[in-house]
């Protein structure tokens, strides 16, 4: 998560030091998410086979080269690649850890768990904030990456130490024996699964796409915000996220047994949000701004729901498959929308200092997010999660 957002309050500093126009800055933070996004189909195959412990540990130490090479990058070309290794050395977390969970919880437990892994890993997100820009300002940004790329190594030796596959004793299930590519033309003849596609590309691009990069130059340089107070604005979104990810994943489980009432509200909120930034004026109280901030990050959370939802439509022999899938729009969407954004926008770094020059990113925002939640109104609940026993610890 740190990496995925780690762009945006040092963007000023990256655009001085590497000479970037917005469109490379664009680009250079969606890199990352096109290197994830291109390892997620033969990855199903490569998890089956070794199990995530092997496979997140060696790409993990991809992820940590990368790193190193982004610190002592000098030109665009030497950033794109250290970029690239960096979404190449990700790919396999989401995934990885959504194997584990199977393995190790009931199903009625997946969407609980999988927000509390997912509101964890926010913690990233919460360091590429306030820490980050403070760091940043005190050593720099490419020794703040050589610090965290130590971090990053420390911890997945203690991953690789401490996790192991499955509990004592279980045999893995037929689905992880399966090539995920062998019901892919099964997945791609249902509707529901290019509807959540089209739902998970638009949710998570356009909150990556703000929190992983928009939100430094709209807030520093639209707004007049330093950066100090940028970060904290991103650290409040991301706690808003992170706190809300396990509560919903909880409300969906046991309250209302349901994944479309709980993901669909999400997008129409999402869309409004966003109108809301196309309105806002350069003299708004930074109060609001906070309060925004932390808005977007609660309506953003019940769409890691959809990975839970998709697993639940499809059979059981092709979950990884369609779950993997899910994962490439939705990495698909960050990347992308991060790049569109900085075509959109009417200026270059230096003449975005009044919020309107953002105002045409926030519409394809906003216009993406509704037509996902009208499309979703087309997809059917989990039957599954509706008539599993409550109390069942299968």
């Amino acid at each position: 998560m740190f990496y995925r957002v780690s762009t945006t309050v040092i963007s000023p500093e990256l655009s001085k030091d590497l000479n970037l126009t917005t469109t490379q800055l664009g680009l250079l933070s969606s890199v990352f998410f096109y290197g994830f996004a291109l390892c997620q189909i033969p990855l199903g195959l490569v998890l089956d086979r070794f199990g995530a412990r092997l496979v997140v540990t060696i790409l993990n130490g991809v992820a940590v080269m990368g790193a190193l090479f982004f610190a002592f990058a000098h030109d665009i070309n030497q950033s794109f690649g250290a970029r690239s290794l960096i979404g190449i050395g990700m790919s396999a977390n989401l995934m990885g850890i959504m194997t584990l969970i199977a393995a190790w919880f009931p199903v009625n437990r997946f969407a609980t768990m999988n927000g509390l892994m997912t509101a964890i890993g926010v913690l990233g997100n919460l360091l590429a904030a306030t820490p980050l820009a403070f760091l940043a300002h005190t050593i720099g940004w490419r020794m703040s990456y050589l610090f965290f790329a130590g971090f990053n190594a420390l911890q997945i030796l203690c991953f690789f130490l401490i996790v192991r596959n499955r509990p004592q004793g279980l045999q893995p299930d037929n689905v992880f024996r399966e090539n995920p590519l062998k019901g892919l033309k099964q997945i791609l003849r249902l509707p529901s699964f290019w509807i959540i596609g089209v739902g998970a590309f638009f949710r998570y691009g356009c909150f990556l796409a703000l929190q992983g990069l928009w939100a430094g130059p709209f807030l520093m340089n639209g707004l007049g915000v330093d950066i100090i107070t940028t970060g904290n604005v991103l650290l409040i979104m991301g706690v808003g996220y992170m706190i809300s990810l396990p509560i919903f994943g909880r409300i969906s489980d046991y309250l209302v047994h349901s994944r479309k009432k709980v993901i669909l509200p999400s997008f129409w909120a999402m869309a409004l949000l966003n109108l809301f930034l196309v309105f806002c004026p350069r003299e708004i109280r930074i109060e609001w701004i906070y309060l925004w901030f932390l808005a977007m990050g609660v309506a953003s959370a019940p769409g890691q729901i959809m990975y839970a939802h998709i697993k639940e439509l499809v059979p059981s022999p092709v979950m990884a498959t369609a779950m993997t899938g899910v994962n490439l729009f939705t990495m698909l969407g960050a990347g992308f929308l991060m790049q569109i954004m900085g075509l959109v926008v009417e200026a270059g770094p230096q003449g975005l200092n009044q919020p309107e020059a953002f105002r045409p990113a926030w519409l394809v925002c906003s216009a993406g997010l509704g037509l996902s939640g009208m499309l979703y109104l087309f997809v059917p609940d989990s039957r599954i999660l509706k008539n599993y026993p409550v109390n069942s610890k299968k």
